[in-house]
């Protein structure tokens, strides 16, 4: 079976490629996602300019949410 514990971080200092990094890591996991059918994603923004995205049984399979701490 698939690994679902792909964890993706994300490090920008300057915020016009942030956007880039972030649809680059939400591919890279929906990929992840498509070979276990049971996982959704989740992208956390932990601090300005520092961001995690993970695969998460905690949202439903096809879904992006998303998080502030």
């Amino acid at each position: 079976m698939p690994s679902t514990n792909k964890t993706i971080h994300i490090q920008v200092n300057e915020s016009h490629i942030l956007d880039e990094r972030l649809d680059a890591a939400v591919k890279c996991l929906q990929e992840a996602a498509m070979l276990t059918g049971t996982h959704g994603i989740m992208v956390t923004r932990n601090r300005p300019g520092s961001y995690t995205a993970t695969l998460s049984d905690q949202v439903p399979f096809g879904m992006t949410r998303e998080n502030i701490l």
